[in-house]
């Protein structure tokens, strides 16, 4: 009776402080510059479209979501993230105390996975991952559900279809969610053969094909564009320099899911491979796959810090399992570790003190209203009629921060995929502005260069052109 008591009061006291944890990330969120991806999705959701250059059009639709409750805000392009990692949360605690029961791995996995940075700093920001692992996570989810279950019953096949549907919403997230399908094959090869005689496993993988298939007709009538951009990748090759790229992912996951945690993930991951339960090999085809393929890109190319993120929930839940007393020791540190790391970063990003230029943070966020308001006083002063700028990160800063009435126009190609109008016909004057290390815009005439500074730290400085026309798209407005 003391033990059942205990539990339920630990996983309340693990409900308030979820819920504190996502009413600061909440504030974060709302009072942090946005960065210029963020800028630049933002605009995504003002021209909405079933797909785009770099990513599918989901982080688009969570902004369009969460700006229309809470405003053209930063805290409405952000809304959805803190809300998303708050119900992935519970969805990972359900999956764990399903898989492992008695262990209070319901808490340790979700505290876990919120301790990384992966998950702490990615929640009170909005990229194409925020959206990912939210449906990655309730994808896994569902799937626990069928490999605890034992023989097919009745109501089975409706969490294949529930699996299915979470797949296909994770691949209008970002194209790295192919890994669910993939494992979640190998998986039903590998533990569930049944599986495959079920129409529900089949059905799953249907729904899950039809939910993409609009970014599939996207890319089709646009060049193949998106699927070539991203799996262009695979083409680079540059084994001279594998041992410097396979350091960096080693070395700057370790960073990001912090020391302790990575490795206890490591661990729980390596006893999961030796288990025979259907449960730890679901786990093991939900992240041993990716891994193998990053650290096989990493041989002959970079691998950006957040691509192996959707490996981390599965290595969360298999962590959980471990019943060591060594292992167990290692939660806590680890945990108080990583959500202290967290909540400086916090504290950086929001405080935006103390700012050096060569602070990653201060090159993402600071200085972008006095940029615009200098932009502002020199586009009156030349006596244009309108903004252009590149690359496509300051142009959506411009467009968030400068005044509504000011035209401002994108250029580059990438602009083209968007639902934007083009800028045609113009013969009045406009101001081209770029980054100074871009060099001279062939046929503008220079004009004083700006700076992007912040309590009194130059961060960048910027050409400023007069011009006569120019290419690109018009860039939607802030209300």
């Amino acid at each position: 009776m003391r033990g059942g008591t205990e539990a339920v009061w630990t996983t309340r006291w693990a409900i308030a402080a979820l819920i504190g944890l996502t009413v600061i990330r909440l504030v974060v969120a709302a009072i942090t510059p946005l960065a210029p991806d963020e800028t630049y999705y933002w605009i995504w959701s003002r021209a909405l479209s079933p797909g785009y250059l770099d990513h599918p059009p989901m982080v688009a639709w969570w902004i369009r979501a969460g700006t229309a409750i809470a405003g053209e805000t930063a805290l409405g392009v952000r809304l959805l993230g803190p809300v998303s990692a708050a119900i992935g949360s519970i969805l990972l605690f359900d999956a764990a105390e399903r898989l492992f029961p008695g262990r209070q791995a319901g808490i340790t996995a979700a505290s876990l996975l919120n301790a990384t940075l992966i998950c702490g700093v990615g929640s009170v920001i909005m990229t194409p991952d925020t959206p990912l692992l939210f449906f990655w996570t309730a994808a896994l989810w569902a799937a626990v559900r069928i490999a605890v279950n034992g023989p097919p019953t009745w109501w089975l096949p409706a969490w294949w279809l529930a699996a299915g549907a979470f797949s296909g919403l994770a691949l209008l997230s970002k194209y790295t969610a192919a890994f669910l399908p993939v494992g979640f094959g190998l998986f039903a090869l590998w533990a569930r053969r049944d599986a495959l005689r079920q129409p529900g496993f089949w059905l799953g993988g249907l729904i899950g094909a039809l939910l993409f298939l609009p970014v599939v007709l996207w890319n089709a009538a646009h060049e193949w564009a998106g699927f070539l951009r991203q799996g262009g990748r695979v083409a680079d090759w540059r084994p001279e320099r594998a041992a410097g790229f396979l350091a960096e992912l080693i070395l700057g996951q370790i960073g990001l899911v912090t020391p302790g945690i990575f490795v206890l993930f490591v661990a729980g991951i390596y006893t999961a491979l030796r288990s025979r339960q259907p449960g730890n090999r679901l786990l093991v085809m939900l992240s041993v796959p990716a891994a193998l393929v990053f650290l096989q890109h990493a041989i002959g190319d970079r691998v950006q810090g957040n691509w192996p993120a959707i490996i981390w929930p599965a290595a969360a839940l298999a962590a959980a399992g471990m019943t060591a007393p060594v292992w167990r020791r290692w939660v806590v540190p680890s945990c108080a570790l990583g959500l202290g790391a967290a909540f400086l970063l916090y504290l950086h990003a929001a405080s935006g003190w103390p700012v050096d230029a060569r602070d990653p943070l201060a090159r993402q966020l600071a200085g972008w209203p006095d940029l615009a308001t200098r932009l502002e006083a020199a586009r009156i002063e030349a006596g244009a009629s309108f903004i252009i700028a590149e690359p496509f990160g300051l142009a959506s800063e411009l467009a968030w921060h400068l005044p509504a009435e000011v035209r401002i126009a994108g250029a580059g190609g990438r602009w083209r995929f968007f639902r934007l109008p083009r800028v045609e016909g113009m013969e009045t004057r406009g101001l081209l502005i770029r980054p100074e290390r871009y060099g001279a815009a062939p046929g503008g005439v220079p004009r004083p260069a700006l700076s992007r500074i912040q309590d009194s730290v130059e961060i960048e400085r910027y050409s400023v052109f007069l011009i006569n026309g120019g290419d690109g798209a018009w860039l939607p407005r802030r209300r």
